[in-house]
């Protein structure tokens, strides 16, 4: 099944068909005791809406904090080791990829999340650009996932490679993070088999795509959801991106206009246009 939050209420769907979510928000939603079993109940009881087709998706969030963990892939490795070399911190990323404590980073609050369709932004001050496919986690309050869903997170490779303490500032900022189209309830891992796949285009023309496999993702997503709620409470839950293991050539970037569509199977297609400038450009 799948969770959308609209303009007009919250859906779930299943088989292709949409069903209104009655009463509880996002927020009840995602602290429900068994929000799997309720949503089929839903299903099994109700009768299909016709007006999740007019309805606009909005972002799949309410009140939780975005958190990210960084070097899962080892093609992450490699590329951070790489940017940061002449700083000094190329062997940070290569420690923290074989420890055993993974890194893990504060990356969005909810109204810095972009949503389907809406705009991601890069940073007037970076020169080095690029998006980050993620497969992202929903943890309830309880610590537990219960579902997935698509994730951006955007990143400037050279304020963080000039010096690896830059991190949030090179992470962390207006729009910097989108997250959808939905969310897949689910409390069983995906397969290893599962693709993440992203497609830039310019002008109407691809100018980057590839593709990864959760195969290569080198932790347990059950491993970094522990860790992430270690000496941490989470009152409305979080979600957190597992990391990204496609990375652009070192001589590409992103450019206001382009449009960024991520797709992890069976979630569907993420899909955000780049913006640039004062931030009411942004919605």
């Amino acid at each position: 099944m799948k969770l959308y939050r609209t303009g007009s209420g919250n859906f779930v769907e299943d088989g292709g068909n949409y069903f209104r979510v009655p009463e509880l928000n996002f927020d009840a939603l995602v602290g429900h005791e068994d929000l799997g079993a309720y949503l089929r109940a839903i299903v099994e009881a109700g009768t299909p809406a016709a007006d999740f087709a007019q309805a606009r998706l909005e972002v799949p969030i309410g009140s939780q904090e975005v958190w990210a963990a960084g070097v899962t892939y080892f093609r992450s490795r490699s590329a951070r080791m790489a940017e940061s070399k002449d700083a000094g911190g190329g062997d940070f990323y290569d420690r923290v990829y074989s420890a055993e404590r993974p890194e893990l980073f504060f990356k969005a609050t909810p109204s810095r999340v972009a949503g389907p369709g809406s705009n991601v932004r890069i940073r007037v001050d970076a020169k080095w650009s690029v998006p980050e496919p993620e497969l992202t986690l929903l943890i309830n309050p309880r610590g537990q996932i219960i579902g997935y869903t698509a994730g951006n997170d955007m990143s400037s490779r050279d304020i963080e490679g000039e010096n690896p303490l830059y991190l949030p500032q090179a992470k962390v900022y207006d729009r910097s993070c989108a997250l959808g189209p939905c969310i897949l309830v689910s409390s069983d891992p995906l397969p290893s088999t599962t693709p993440i796949q992203i497609e830039i285009l310019r002008g109407g023309n691809a100018v980057f795509s590839s593709a990864t496999t959760l195969a290569e993702l080198k932790r347990k997503p059950a491993d970094l959801a522990a860790y992430l709620f270690r000496e941490n409470t989470f009152p409305f839950g979080a979600f957190l991106m597992t990391g990204t293991g496609i990375v652009p050539p070192d001589d590409f970037t992103l450019a206001p206009g382009d449009k960024i569509r991520i797709t992890i199977d069976p979630i569907g297609t993420l899909e955000n246009d780049v913006v640039q400038g004062p931030l009411g450009s942004t919605v």
